[in-house]
């Protein structure tokens, strides 16, 4: 059963397995974002350069807590041996052939970045804000590479990774391994697509949160819903771009493997744009012939505060989820796994909250149209709580080949709150 009351020593007796990534670092990702926004709120610092030092006030302090408290450049899982006294000039050729690779790589980005028009109109976001950050970073990028991969190459065990496959291929050098090949420009893939995006829409959410009329906050209480709201959703944004924008091994947050099956791909993408489905006029567009919460419940002062409370709720699990991951937020990848947080209730908090946030927000079974329109809404959100169940799934597929993610479903399977419930729900009999 859900209550059993031996649960408690259940867990005692069969202990969590360890997360790779502390609470202690998102919370001081999570105080130092809240503090810059205080700064830019009581100054009115509400433009996309203050959105940037958002994302800045977030990442440093995680830099900080993930080296100087959880030494994270220590782990063996970073593949680095800091003991290595190997000469510049022994790892010099590799240093040069994964340049190469490196460097193909952003250039094919580039390419992608410039010819798609997408990226320089605002239809889905502001995403020529997003390239014009990106083109000044690129020189600095391109320049301090070369420091950066001869001084790692020194350290590294196996310093012969995918970029080092890429530019052997490409300089005719040797033989290099497609495969290789192939997982280094799906990790570069998955971080040019969503690192664009996040970029794209870090401005006009922080924008919103701090130009908002305290007045209206502290006395509307739709207002101060929808103003909690947005805030959850800053803070997600800032620490997914602090995920896409650190993959870096000496913090231990590169990434192990991008998700190498397509249908993972394809549940991914069609939920982000240009791609996506669920968005106006898409295909799985749910909205038309509905009106949200605030307009069924706007007589019931009582209801409206309490569906206020539960969304904002539930936007601060989604939110949390994402502070959980710490530097190492990102779709379609495995960067370690996390056993903390809200993932020590559900594999899938993230999914969970988000999904029942839109049931409980649009109410789609009622309509401002016909029985019609209301079946027809019902029928295409259920349809897209399908696709994150089917993406929850890719994922696990892909994980599943971690034994480390093995021993965490199997323990979820057995102590995890959601997990339980259903399965109480389903007739099935928890796991021993």
């Amino acid at each position: 059963m859900l209550h059993d009351p031996s649960l408690a020593r259940a867990v005692a007796t069969d202990p969590r397995p360890a997360s790779a990534v502390s609470t202690g670092v998102g919370m001081a990702g999570l105080a130092g974002l809240l503090a810059w926004v205080v700064v830019a709120r009581w100054f009115g610092l509400d433009g996309p350069y203050s959105a940037l030092v958002n994302v800045a006030a977030c990442g440093l302090p995680m830099i900080l807590w993930s080296v100087c408290v959880d030494k994270v450049h220590r782990r063996p899982t970073t593949g680095i041996d800091w003991s290595r006294t190997t000469s510049w000039r022994e790892t010099l050729d590799i240093s040069l052939t994964k340049l190469a690779g490196l460097w193909a790589t952003w250039a094919g980005i580039a390419l992608i970045y410039g010819t798609a028009r997408f990226y320089w109109d605002r239809q889905w976001a502001d995403y020529p804000f997003a390239m014009t950050m990106l083109g000044a970073a690129a020189p600095i990028l391109f320049i301090g590479s070369i420091p950066y991969v001869i001084w790692l190459d020194r350290k590294l065990v196996a310093p012969k990774d995918g970029a080092w496959a890429l530019g052997s291929w490409l300089m005719g050098t040797g033989e290099s391994d497609p495969q290789m090949i192939f997982a280094h420009l799906r990790s570069w893939a998955v971080k040019a697509f969503f690192f664009a995006f996040m970029l794209a829409i870090v401005p006009p959410g922080f924008g919103n949160f701090i130009r908002a009329d305290w007045q209206q906050v502290l006395h509307d209480p739709i207002a101060l819903a929808n103003w909690l709201i947005t805030l959850m959703f800053v803070i997600d944004v800032a620490f997914a771009t602090v995920g896409y924008a650190l993959t870096m091994r000496p913090l231990d947050a590169h990434i192990r493997s991008a998700n190498p099956h397509a249908e993972a791909w394809m549940a991914a993408l069609i939920c982000y744009p240009p791609f996506s489905l669920m968005a106006n006029g898409g295909v799985l567009d749910y909205h038309p012939g509905t009106a949200d919460w605030t307009h069924w419940y706007a007589n019931q002062p009582v209801l409206l505060a309490i569906t206020g409370a539960v969304l904002v709720g539930l936007t601060a699990i989604y939110a949390w989820a994402t502070v959980a991951f710490g530097l190492r937020f990102s779709n379609l990848t495995h960067r370690g796994i996390l056993t903390h947080g809200p993932y020590a209730w559900s594999r899938h908090p993230a999914y969970l909250s988000k999904n029942l946030f839109w049931w409980i927000a649009t109410v789609p079974f009622l309509s401002t149209g016909s029985l019609v329109d209301a079946a027809r809404a019902t029928l295409l959100l259920a349809v897209v709580s399908g696709i994150y169940y089917w993406r929850a799934r890719t994922e696990e597929k892909h994980l599943r080949a971690d034994p480390d993610y093995q021993a965490y479903s199997d323990w979820m399977a057995r102590n995890g709150p959601v997990p339980r419930f259903f399965g109480w729900v389903f007739g099935q009999k928890p796991a021993h």
